[in-house]
């Protein structure tokens, strides 16, 4: 009996010699490193201090400390930062669907600022600003050195103020000023147009209206075109859209698919990692789905391109998205200000991380570029196709006896349809393509 206490006994005091022994080095390595980050906090306080004191105009206390936390969340990724009260109130404002400025999404690259994608029907569309320009001065001043956020301060200002902006592009050798004139940008989340048969939903913009304009938009177009059995399938166009609220992109996601996750956010910790998954019914009703999307499609663009190509739902059309596969947190602040802050990425339903590499389309359709002199010997080449005379011109052509007049009414119309589709082709070669895309779809689909 006592060999067994004491060999209880001993195992008890074993363990806590061992427990000693581990704890000890661990306990001092802690305490080395809190008193590491204590001289750090030391070191900023006598810092702080000493420009307060001695820099040679005097300083605003509370700009400096801002200035000092924005830099620390800055040098962690482009997209963390940190907004004062105003800020963070226009940042609210944004994500509502209204506010002032040149209509840019914007991020920051080599020091310089880089624009993800213009917004549709805004100043900085209607001057020519595209997707991947770099800006490196406004109203001639360098925005090389500073922080996004300042950057993005020079560029706002009063609606109806002329702002003149340098950009470097690829492709032109020379970097060139482009003036543009501040409006109070209003953004349509969704617009709708028909092309023939087929709907085509411009998604603009990832805000609170987005989903319940895609709703409302799809309900209009099919009433258009005369039911859903008349319906030849969706574009869904995504290109230029920057993103904006997780949340909207996978709602819109959710209104094509039936079933199956829609993407997983893996964050540090376990705790911070989410799978969303789709409920049932299809806004699409099961017609076919075309996504475009191009280099300014990024973050909530890429989720719903993500999506809808994991599940085989749309095929992915146009050239590589941006690539912003991270994802940002709101976090209130003491000062009525929030921090920005990169919490964790995401991933596409079959575990593709998207981050710099972007969402691939599975077409790829590049945009042409035209010359305007080509584009006028094309215009002249096609006008005068289109005036040579045909069998039907001729005086006394016989009739075609084998199509009633109900048939070749229905004849018309598809053909007038195909050649507003061809038209499309000078106008936006991108959608044209798409939407010739579910014209081949829906002619070798099975007929019920």
């Amino acid at each position: 009996m006592k060999k067994l206490v004491m060999a209880a006994f001993g195992g008890t005091i074993a363990g806590v010699l061992l427990a000693t022994q581990v704890a000890g080095p661990l306990m001092a390595q802690e305490s080395k490193t809190s008193t590491s980050l204590f001289e750090q906090l030391d070191l900023f306080g006598d810092i702080f201090e000493r420009i307060r004191g001695e820099y040679v105009e005097e300083v605003d206390s509370k700009q400096l400390i801002e200035a000092a936390i924005n830099g620390m969340l800055t040098s962690l990724d482009p997209h963390s930062s940190y907004l004062n009260a105003d800020d963070a109130a226009e940042m609210t404002t944004q994500t509502r669907g209204e506010f002032g400025g040149l209509g840019i999404e914007v991020t920051q690259e080599e020091g310089f600022v880089k624009v993800i994608a213009p917004m549709d029907g805004t100043p900085a569309a209607e001057a020519g600003i595209l997707a991947g320009d770099f800006i490196t001065h406004v109203d001639g001043e360098s925005v090389q050195g500073i922080t996004l956020n300042e950057a993005v301060d020079k560029m706002r200002g009063p609606v109806g103020t002329d702002i003149v902006i340098t950009v470097v592009r690829e492709d032109v050798a020379e970097p060139f000023d482009v003036t543009i004139t501040r409006d109070t940008i209003k953004i349509t989340a969704v617009r709708s147009r028909i092309v023939g048969n087929t709907a085509v939903l411009r998604v603009t913009t990832f805000s609170d209206q987005t989903y319940s304009g895609l709703e409302a938009e799809i309900t209009k177009s099919i009433a258009a075109i005369g039911g859903i059995e008349k319906v030849a399938g969706f574009v869904i166009d995504l290109r230029n859209n920057p993103g904006g609220l997780l949340k909207q992109s996978i709602l819109v996601s959710d209104a094509f698919l039936e079933s199956g996750e829609i993407v997983s956010t893996r964050g540090r910790e376990p705790a911070d990692s989410s799978r969303e998954s789709a409920t049932p019914g299809d806004l699409a009703q099961g017609k076919p789905i075309v996504v475009l999307i191009n280099g300014g499609s990024a973050s909530a663009s890429e989720i719903v391109a993500g999506a809808l190509q994991d599940h085989r739902r749309a095929i992915v059309v146009g050239t590589k998205s941006f690539g912003k596969g991270s994802v940002q947190t709101l976090v209130p602040l003491k000062d009525g200000g929030q921090m920005r802050l990169t919490t964790a990425r995401y991933y596409t339903p079959s575990g593709r991380s998207i981050q710099s590499l972007g969402v691939m389309p599975d077409i790829v359709v590049n945009q042409p570029q035209r010359n305007p002199d080509e584009e006028g010997v094309e215009a002249k080449a096609a006008q005068e196709a289109d005036n040579q005379r045909s069998e039907a011109d001729l005086r006394g052509a016989i009739s075609n006896d084998s199509m009633s007049e109900d048939e070749i009414k229905l004849l018309e119309e598809e053909r007038a349809r195909t050649e507003e589709s061809a038209k499309l082709r000078d106008e936006d070669y991108q959608l044209a393509y798409a939407v010739d895309i579910l014209r081949g779809l829906n002619a070798v689909a099975p007929q019920e």
